[in-house]
């Protein structure tokens, strides 16, 4: 069981998600429970850091210090819960992430998890203790703190999931499922009773906040099953069927589309007049790659002049000021026209499983958006995926549109 931090805000949540445990314990099952910090007290720990760390250098704020202070609250509302808990008579002790151990590498404030030896955790909860662990930490070979990047509350819970062969991953949030899309959008938003770890994967990475990429892509590799629940339901009602994440061979009736996703943290960069010959293309994604700014959208198109192309690419917004100071940083050396920015645009997807069998998506997502006066700036597709970057202006109508194109409404 996984707790995010709207619920385990304050005390009287935290005794709310103790009931939920104890509800569990009480059918016999054998139960860990990974914790997030209570909300809004990780940005105050950043804040801090800001203050002092690294980042007041104007260095990146990531190194072992800045881990031992962001990973405190965790710390924090594990020992609440683990106190509720043994208030109510239930055998119960927090674990931090050292004492597990989730072992990680040593890429402070960004680390991914290596192992997890299972023994410890297992053997308590053979005891029947529940076992609190503290979410978004681990530690490194040289037994310092570090942490999973900003949501790995949720990597951390799958992890560990696998690692004691858990039947299931039940993430709680203040939703009580995953969507066909944004509810505060489109009120006619379905929730889905299930969805491959593909589909989940896609709309994770293109802006859906209910679950975190990494904890996709563990649940995917690992073969996790993951069930997303509300954890805002009243002490004695069944918090829901939520929605189960899995393999695409246990949902019965695929569907074309799955789900419409958003995302406005995008900039779009553009180069025009760019030398058109081999290698031009290396150099300004390998010095934004060697910067660690993520490029998503890339389009070229031919100049007027036939020796030289235009290009597009988009990053998060918050890269976009050193995106464009690592492409002008390299002007001489391409040798491009000019360079320029908007922050003012959106991208809109559709994804589902069910785009590799059937023809026609493309065209129904074009011609939804065509009639409604929407621009389509930039294209890129997978196998399961079409995103299209548009005016930020439009996004909630653009979503609308194509919710009812594909009869999402209708499920």
């Amino acid at each position: 069981m996984k707790f995010g931090g709207t619920s385990v805000a304050d005390l009287e949540r935290i005794r709310r998600v103790a009931r939920l445990v104890a509800a569990e314990v009480e059918t016999g099952k054998r139960v860990a429970v990974v914790v997030s910090a209570m909300a809004g007290k990780t940005n105050e720990l950043v804040a801090w850091t800001d203050g002092c760390g690294p980042a007041a250098q104007g260095l990146p704020p990531s190194d072992d210090e800045y881990d031992a202070i962001v990973a405190s609250g965790e710390q924090v509302t594990a020992g609440l819960l683990a106190m509720t808990l043994r208030n109510m008579g239930l055998n119960a002790r927090s674990w931090m992430g050292w004492q597990v151990p989730i072992i990680t590498d040593d890429a402070h404030g960004r680390a991914r998890i290596d192992e997890i030896p299972p023994e410890k955790l297992v053997a308590a909860m053979d005891r029947g203790e529940i076992a609190v662990i503290a979410g978004f930490q681990g530690v490194d070979r040289e037994g310092r703190i570090a942490t999973l990047g900003r949501g790995g509350s949720d990597t951390s819970a799958v992890a560990i999931a696998a690692a004691v062969g858990a039947a299931c991953c039940d993430i709680y949030t203040d939703v009580d499922g995953v969507y066909t899309t944004d509810p505060r959008i489109e009120a006619k938003a379905k929730k889905l009773a299930r969805i491959s770890y593909e589909e989940m994967l896609e709309m994770a990475s293109l802006g859906a906040k209910v679950l975190q990429t990494r904890s996709v892509e563990l649940a995917m590799a690992q073969r996790v099953p993951v069930r997303v629940l509300s954890s805002f339901v009243e002490p004695g009602e069944a918090p829901g069927q939520g929605t189960i994440v899995c393999d695409e061979e246990e949902i019965v009736e695929k569907r074309i589309v799955s789900g419409v996703a958003y995302s406005r943290d995008e900039a779009k960069i553009s180069l025009l007049g760019l030398p058109d010959h081999p290698g031009v293309s290396s150099t300004i994604f390998g010095r934004l790659a060697d910067a660690n700014v993520n490029v998503d959208m890339i389009v070229q198109s031919r100049a007027r002049d036939t020796n030289h192309a235009n290009m597009e690419f988009t990053v998060g917004k918050r890269d976009a000021a050193r995106a464009v100071k690592i492409v002008e940083d390299a002007q001489a050396e391409i040798g491009f026209e000019s360079v320029a920015v908007n922050e003012d645009v959106a991208k809109v997807s559709v994804i589902g499983v069910g785009m590799r069998s059937h023809a026609g998506v493309a065209k129904t997502m074009f011609t939804a958006l065509a009639e409604k006066g929407v621009n389509i700036q930039v294209i890129s597709t997978s196998e399961i995926k079409i995103s299209v970057l548009i005016d930020a202006a439009y996004t909630e109508l653009a979503v609308r549109a194509l919710h009812a194109a594909y009869g999402l409404d209708q499920l």
